[in-house]
């Protein structure tokens, strides 16, 4: 709420803005004829004829006298704002719970009375301390400044205690940081962008009431304006008040500036910067639309029954509407805010002027026939947006702290209260028949001219009409046959293309499917034949030499053999020859043969015939086989050649497996190298935790969380995220999560430490998840027998089970048996912290409790106590604490009327037993579930019997913590079991 930065900017100096200056009365009314009066000092309209000013004035009084058909009822929307806490408060509510607690998402707001009692308040919009000034702004202003450009009042209103933020929420004007811009900036920015520059108008003032008097912030000379209000309609109007007619929005802000650094202020306790005033801001919007015309006619019909309008002349509308912001001066104690001197005679009319507000608003809300408006100037001014004609939206503002619970309940019940303040809302619109009269006579004119030339147009048009309609006609009966033939051939061509379509989709999935087929076929083969090839081609390729040298052989073999044949039958065939030649010389000589010589010529001739058929054969043949024989040489060279090419893809394919591989196995080296890195980091960062003093603080269990370590140890442990971090983006989580199933025990070892480390980030939870880590750390702690991974996967699993969905997750996988069975088989007590962890955090989720303990969760707790490691008995408390919340909590809601699980299950002695422990977290989380179990009345005569009673009045005296005290305290004297025993003893406790 503080206004040091523009407020001291301007002190001393002179500051002329440049927006337009309007010295007339302004309005605070809503009636028509006050609002044309007002702008009629703005804009002079030229002279008219007397006929045309007469129609005008006849039909202003129809439309005056009409009611508006845009009345309707609206309530004052209210919502709620919190301030966030400022240095001192978290000092000071250090040891306070939260006294507020905000449910946006339900609209309500709960107020705290104590540790176990609470009122809750609807609302209709819930801020919280994070809330943006531009959520702030569409939530609750917008819609009424959208009213207001629609032609509707609006009033936007900030209450609340001083310190609070209302000006920070209303006027910030955001020249350091946009986003902070206030309701005023944001408000006139629309305002501005929905407006026309030449048609429309927006004229602003700033005003001031100061102990009960009316003060112009831009013209500080004027510090005691009258308030006029008119006797018949009640409207309130201020004379002399500025007005500045506003263009751009740097004038406005200009403007603000002005009036900011006019407004009084002061240093209290509560507040540095202390608003002393009550500011007013008032924007009037002219705007000119253009409505429908039946509504229109409608009007028109009621005092001119021939009057006729054409598309192109509808009437014009002027919308005259009204935005009011208040910025309220906050309310205080006087005991609180150490006003004194002049400021205690503000704080008294501050109070006053509020005071009267707030009878008004309860008068207005319980329909009291009398509403002392009256009573302040402040509630005089705003008569119209409570309980009159305007949309009001209300935000009340409140600090967190505890300290001023009566203010923040006293806030938040005026809020209540104006919520049940009824306004009805009423349209401010009038018709501006002037113009429209302006532009008739003018189109009269025109008209007439164009329709003289437009007639006989007509007239030399409609013969050559005529002639086109014919032939148009003639043309449309030719198109509509040619149509009816083209859609027929349409038709069966679209046919004929949906066949086809769906036969080639058939096709395509026969394909796809045999293409895929084919392709795992391919895969499958390819790894088989790339490990057989090399060792086929090695085999065939000897076989084929062996069969080459052989074929070789074989047919240089037969070759000599037919040689050798073809020298005998060459040598039989000469000497037949021979013996041919001396037969006929006999025969020549004797010159007498006989018979059986005859034979025997005739029978060697047919033998040398025979011969050099067999010769012919035999050479045709040996042709054959040497042809052959070159065809089998050039068909070994060609297999000889495939098999070599063969070989060589082989061999490339080889080398680039082996390349792979090499730059697989490198990559997982450099991932070992990280991991180890990371893990020593780890390690080392854990060494030096131990050496430091032992600090047991809940929720420091976390495996790698801890916001009490020293600052060495803190910077070491950004160190360690940092690098894990640049192992993630380098590396990627599906690979570290990969190493998890790696069967080198080191690297799944140190795969799991980074994981386990990832999960303490809340942003990698999810990722985790989605990427299957929760099943990978379950299925470790299930199947690893090594006690480090047991540790690590435990205590990632704790991390991650701090979201409840992954609660959920963890139960639905069984992951309760899995940490149960380590509980009972680990002996290490760092293993068992990081298990009675993770059973600590599923312990405070109320769905979970029935399949806790059904599942042996609290048994597994019971069970750890053996270590007696103060860490492990701390987390052990702590679960048993959040389960007897979860309890108390059923009981409260009445879902739960049982005996507690815990008392079922045996847990009781061991409560009592170290109810008293030396070790503040063990005895604070023991203190806290001893409570919890003795608010559900039926578990009272089991405490009783245990001797819990003696450990509950301990606690209720000597506890250190103020809120445990009290809970002690009020559950004894609530409860009859426990006041009886009491009695018995004459120890009653009241």
């Amino acid at each position: 709420m503080a206004l040091s930065p523009y407020r001291s900017s301007l002190q001393g100096g002179t500051f002329r803005p440049s927006a337009m200056r309007l010295e007339r009365p302004l309005s605070m009314g809503s009636s028509t004829k006050q609002s044309a009066a007002a702008a009629a000092t703005v804009v002079t309209p030229p002279p008219r004829s007397k006929s045309s000013s007469s129609l005008s004035q006849t039909r202003r009084s129809a439309s005056a006298t009409r009611p508006s058909r845009d009345e309707s009822g609206g309530r004052v929307r209210v919502a709620v704002r919190l301030r966030p806490r400022n240095a001192d408060e978290l000092i000071a509510d250090a040891d306070f719970g939260d006294y507020v607690e905000l449910m946006p998402e339900l609209k309500r707001l709960k107020l705290r009375k104590n540790n176990w009692d609470s009122e809750t308040f609807q609302f209709d919009e819930v801020l919280t301390e994070t809330a943006s000034q531009k959520r702030v702004y569409e939530v609750v202003a917008k819609p009424v400044v959208e009213s207001v450009l629609e032609g509707y009042n609006g009033t936007v209103m900030a209450y609340g205690q001083t310190g609070t933020g209302k000006t920070f929420t209303l006027g910030r004007l955001g020249e350091e940081d946009t986003a902070d811009r206030g309701i005023m900036v944001r408000a006139m920015e629309d305002i501005l962008a929905d407006i026309s520059s030449e048609q429309d108008a927006v004229t602003v003032s700033y005003l001031q009431l100061y102990m009960e008097t009316v003060q112009d912030l831009l013209a500080p000379e004027k510090d005691n304006i009258p308030i006029v209000e008119d006797p018949k309609t009640g409207d309130v109007s201020l004379p002399g008040v500025t007005l500045y007619e506003v263009r751009d929005q740097r004038s406005f802000v200009e403007l603000l500036q002005i009036g900011e650094a006019n407004r009084f202020a002061a240093n209290t306790k509560l507040n540095t910067e202390s608003s002393r005033s009550h500011a007013i801001l008032l924007v009037n919007v002219r705007k000119t639309v253009r409505p429908k015309q039946e509504r229109e006619l409608a009007a028109l019909n009621e005092n001119v029954t021939n009057l006729q309008l054409s598309k192109g002349h509808r009437i014009p509308t002027i919308r005259r509407s009204k935005l009011i912001i208040v910025d309220l001066a906050g309310s205080e104690r006087v005991d609180k805010s150490g006003s004194e001197g002049h400021t205690l005679e503000e704080a008294k009319f501050i109070n006053l002027s509020l005071t009267a507000l707030g009878k008004c608003i309860n008068a207005l809300a319980e329909n009291s026939p009398h509403v002392p408006i009256r009573d302040s100037k402040l509630t005089r001014l705003l008569r119209d947006s409570f309980g009159g004609t305007a949309r009001t939206s209300l935000i009340v503002t409140i600090g967190p702290s505890p300290q001023h619970r009566g203010e923040t309940t006293s806030t938040i019940l005026f809020g209540q209260r104006a919520m049940r303040v009824e306004n009805m809302m009423k349209l401010r619109e009038e018709f501006d028949y002037k113009s429209l009269c302006r532009k008739l006579e003018t189109d009269l004119d025109r008209l007439v001219a164009e329709n003289e030339r437009q007639n006989q147009a007509v007239l030399d048009a409609e013969e050559e009409m005529e002639q086109k309609i014919q032939e148009a006609q003639q043309s449309v009966t030719e198109a509509e046959k040619k149509l009816a033939t083209t859609l027929e051939e349409m038709a069966a061509e679209r046919f004929r293309f949906q066949k086809e379509h769906a036969e080639t989709l058939h096709k395509l999935e026969q394909e796809r499917a045999l293409r895929e087929k084919l392709e795992k076929e391919l895969k499958d083969n390819a790894q088989n034949l790339h490990a057989q090839k090399e060792k086929q081609m090695q085999s065939e390729k000897a076989k084929h030499q062996k069969e080459l040298e052989d074929f070789k052989q074989r047919h240089q073999q037969e070759l000599i053999d037919l040689t050798k044949r073809l020298e005998v039958e060459h040598s039989q065939r000469d000497s037949l020859e021979r013996k041919l030649v001396e037969v006929e010389h006999l025969v020549k000589q004797k010159g007498k043969i006989e018979l059986g010589g005859q034979e025997q010529i005739m029978f060697l001739t047919n033998q040398c015939k025979e011969l050099s058929r067999l010769k012919e054969k035999a050479e045709k043949e040996l042709q054959e086989f040497r042809s052959k024989t070159t065809l089998a040489t050039k068909k070994l060279k060609e297999e000889n050649a495939s098999l070599s090419k063969e070989n060589k893809t082989l061999q490339h394919d080889l080398e680039e497996s082996l390349k792979q591989k090499k730059a697989l196995e490198h990559e997982v080296k450099n991932v070992k190298q990280q991991l180890f890195k990371l893990n020593f980091e780890a390690d080392e960062t854990r060494k030096s935790r131990d050496k430091e003093p032992t600090r047991t603080l809940i929720g420091s269990d976390s495996p790698l969380l801890n916001s009490h370590k020293p600052m060495n140890m803190r910077d070491s442990l950004n160190g360690q995220r940092a690098s894990i971090a640049k192992l993630f983006e380098e590396v990627g989580l599906q690979k570290i999560l990969s190493l998890l199933d790696s069967e080198d025990m080191g690297v799944r070892v140190h795969a799991v430490k980074v994981v386990a480390n990832l999960a303490a980030e809340e942003a990698n939870q999810e990722k985790i998840v989605e990427a299957g880590g929760m099943d990978s750390l379950l299925s470790l702690l299930q199947t690893s027998e090594d006690e480090t991974i047991q540790r690590v996967a435990a205590g990632a699993i704790a991390n991650l089970a701090m979201n409840e969905t992954n609660q959920e997750l963890i139960m639905a996988q069984g992951g309760i048996r899995l940490l149960a069975r380590t509980a009972n088989q680990a002996e290490d007590p760092q293993t068992l912290r990081m298990v009675a962890g993770a059973i600590a955090n599923l312990c405070g989720n109320d769905k979970l409790q029935g399949r806790l303990r059904e599942e042996g969760g609290i048994k597994a707790l019971l069970g750890m106590v053996r270590s007696r490691h103060p860490d492990v008995l701390a987390q052990i408390a702590r679960g048993l604490a959040n389960f007897a919340k979860c309890e108390s909590r059923g009981v409260t809601e009445g879902c739960r009327k049982e005996r507690s699980l815990l008392i079922d299950d045996g847990a009781l002695p061991w409560i009592i037993s170290n109810a008293n422990s030396e070790s503040s977290p063990v005895r604070r989380h023991i203190e806290l579930a001893l409570c919890h179990l003795a608010q559900h009345e039926v578990n009272a005569k089991d405490l009783v019997a245990a001797g819990a009673l003696w450990e509950l009045l301990r606690i209720s005296e000597e506890c250190s913590r103020e809120d445990i005290r009290n809970l002690a305290k009020r559950t004894l004297t609530a409860s009859p079991t426990f006041q009886s025993e009491l009695r018995k003893v004459h120890l009653g406790h009241g």
